[in-house]
């Protein structure tokens, strides 16, 4: 095969951009991603080899990594003797971006190579790192099974080639070419450094060969190679912790909370855990797998099991590792097992009793709850056994300031009369704030929580009730809100309002608008809820939300689910009083008009903008407006 000449795509070009002119001071992570690299390998080989043992007759079953020096030629090599990778793993791995999220990893890049190209580990593709210190890679690989061996070349300027080789044996070994800049990467003591700092946790030996022409330099394992899970705790550092945290999540944060704990009794497993400080890029996948490794014995098994932790939890990383799995299963009878269901809840129970603990202190946890809380509420509408501790731990933005208010709180704020805890749904909490429909519920002083994220429209349906207290829609009707107590600085305005409500003909109002506007509306009625605008719309109690509307649309599954909705006018807004003595034409026009505002104010696209252009220039004409 003559050799292959091809372009990047489009995303990687622009990341080995950044890595390439990056001025970025820590370049020594290129040598953890490498190693983290080859360790996965090495691990992906032996979960392989469980149910395919001839994976291993050309490499041996014994894992470790190599690190070479060459200082005449100037280059470093990394090699292991793992699973291997043929051309189209190569491609795919190297030569494409092939991870879910790659649209929001191009879209978080600013323009800063220094803060950008610390995103490239946690986006996964730390190999790439590897061009900071290197002009030019050569990838040699053979994939265990097969015959036939690939070189990949590539010095990061937008091209990469791929040609057959015999020169290699199972698994991958990188040259890196340095540059001048990486020269201290030659020198045994640095590579030492290096390797026992970020990589020492590597359950694999780090060998790092005696340097040719270096007087007394002997082979040397660098690290423990020893799993840090398996240690007691009293033996690991933070430092150490932290490291290991930025192996398995790819990241460059700190860890927010680190869980480290043994279980024993009916099934025995140790777990070492994590909770970011910072949400990763795939978070919203629909996939929405766990981001946990499965061990047993120290064996890898898989990093993304199903059934290992629930969807809900799915930024929770680390490692999970028990002597009582079986291990000559396949990954889809595993995820049914009973013991890894019981491994499960204990962890899922573990993880819900440290952040609870967490939540006392209220800045760090509502830092934590700003990245992951949306994510934890999937819970809520999934896991009906846990729902109440989940309920503890969630916290809302409300109409009644900027703080972030566990229901609890709520509750504690309930107005004289009130028996319900008022919510409203939308996409922004600073357009929900200013919604007509919570005017009503801001002048009495009742707090109302805002939603803003997807699965909120789904939780609060489903749960239904907290504390006895009924959720209920403040988008919907509001008979209730007569019920409670006025504020007091309120009751001249209102009996004022009274007064005028008995002078107004509203009721023939309601009757021409109901028939100008027939079927598109359920119902025009009098507003209890406004207070400052003329109109707005509103659903039935128990109905479909006005928002979940707009999203099944987006989505295009909004059509036939939709419903006429009820608009309500306010009889004490002077527009309103005004247009009640007018004739059945002005009050037909004008009616279509407010219909129109109530859908802007609620975000809907009009129906037809020419009808709505027209209808607003005869409303100024007539100097109505």
């Amino acid at each position: 095969m003559s050799e292959e000449k091809r372009s990047f795509e489009a995303e990687v070009s622009k990341l080995l951009d950044i890595v390439v002119h990056s001025l970025y001071s820590n370049t020594e992570i290129f040598l953890r991603e490498l190693i983290s690299n080859a360790s996965d390998s090495c691990d992906k080989l032996r979960y392989a080899a469980l149910t395919d043992q001839k994976l291993l007759d050309d490499g041996g079953s014994e894992f470790s990594i190599h690190i070479a020096v060459d200082k005449e030629n100037r280059t470093l090599t990394i090699s292991d003797n793992g699973i291997g990778m043929n051309k189209d793993d190569l491609v795919e791995n190297l030569g494409t971006i092939a991870k879910s999220g790659t649209s929001e990893f191009m879209s978080s890049l600013t323009g800063d190579s220094s803060k950008d190209v610390s995103l490239i580990g946690q986006f996964g593709v730390g190999f790439y790192s590897s061009f900071m210190v290197a002009e030019k890679v050569e990838v040699y690989a053979r994939k265990a099974g097969e015959n036939q061996g690939w070189l990949w070349v590539s010095d990061g300027r937008g091209s990469y080639t791929i040609n057959e080789t015999n020169d290699v044996g199972r698994g991958a070994k990188i040259i890196l070419h340095l540059r001048k800049e990486g020269d201290e990467y030659l020198e045994a003591v640095r590579l030492k450094t290096v390797v026992t700092t970020y990589s020492d946790h590597v359950a694999l030996p780090v060998i790092l060969a005696a340097i040719p022409g270096e007087e007394g330099s002997e082979e040397e394992t660098l690290n423990s190679a020893s799993a840090l899970w398996t240690r007691p705790k009293n033996e690991i550092t933070e430092e150490q912790y932290i490291e290991f945290y930025h192996h398995v999540a790819h990241g460059y944060d700190e860890p927010w909370h680190t869980l480290h704990f043994r279980a024993e009794g009916a099934i025995e497993y140790t777990s070492l855990l994590y909770l970011p400080s910072n949400p990763p890029f795939d978070l919203f996948e629909p996939s929405r797998k766990s981001s946990v490794k499965l061990y047993v014995n120290r064996v890898f098994i898989a990093d993304d099991l199903e059934g290992l932790l629930p969807p809900y939890l799915r930024f929770v990383k680390g490692v999970v590792d028990s002597p009582d799995l079986p291990l000559n299963v396949s990954r889809e009878m595993l995820q049914d097992n009973p013991q890894l269901k019981k491994i499960q809840k204990g962890l899922v129970s573990k993880l819900l009793k440290e952040l609870k603990e967490r939540s006392k202190n209220a800045e760090e946890y509502n830092a934590f709850w700003s990245n992951f809380g949306s994510v934890l509420k999937e819970g809520l509408y999934e896991d009906f056994e846990r729902r109440n501790e989940i309920l503890e731990l969630s916290r809302f933005r409300t109409s009644s300031g900027e703080e972030w208010r566990s229901l609890k709180d709520y509750v504690s704020s309930f107005k004289e009369g009130q028996d319900a805890i008022y919510y409203i749904t939308g996409s922004d909490v600073a357009a929900l704030k200013r919604s007509p429909q919570l005017e009503g519920y801001i002048a009495k002083g009742v707090e109302v929580i805002l939603l803003t994220d997807p699965v909120d429209e789904f939780w609060v349906t489903s749960v239904g009730i907290y504390d006895k207290r009924p959720f209920r829609s403040a988008s919907q009707s509001a008979d209730d809100l007569d019920a409670i107590a006025k504020n007091k600085s309120d009751t001249a305005s209102d009996e004022k309002k009274d007064n005028e409500e008995t002078q107004t003909d509203i009721d023939a109002l309601i009757v021409s608008m109901q028939k100008s506007l027939g079927e598109i509306v359920k119902e025009v009625r009098v507003s209890n809820r406004l207070t400052e605008s003329a109109v707005c719309l509103v659903g039935e109690q128990g109905g479909m939300s006005l928002h979940l509307e707009r999203m099944l649309k987006q989505h295009g599954q909004g059509d036939g689910l939709t419903k006429p909705r009820i608009l309500e006018i306010n009889p004490t807004h002077a527009l309103i009083q005004k247009l009640a003595g007018q004739s059945d034409e002005i009050i037909g026009e004008t009616a279509h008009l407010l219909l129109d505002q109530a859908r802007i104010v609620e975000g809907e696209s009009l129906p037809d903008p020419i009808a709505f252009a027209q209808r607003l220039s005869k409303a100024m004409e007539r100097g109505l407006l």
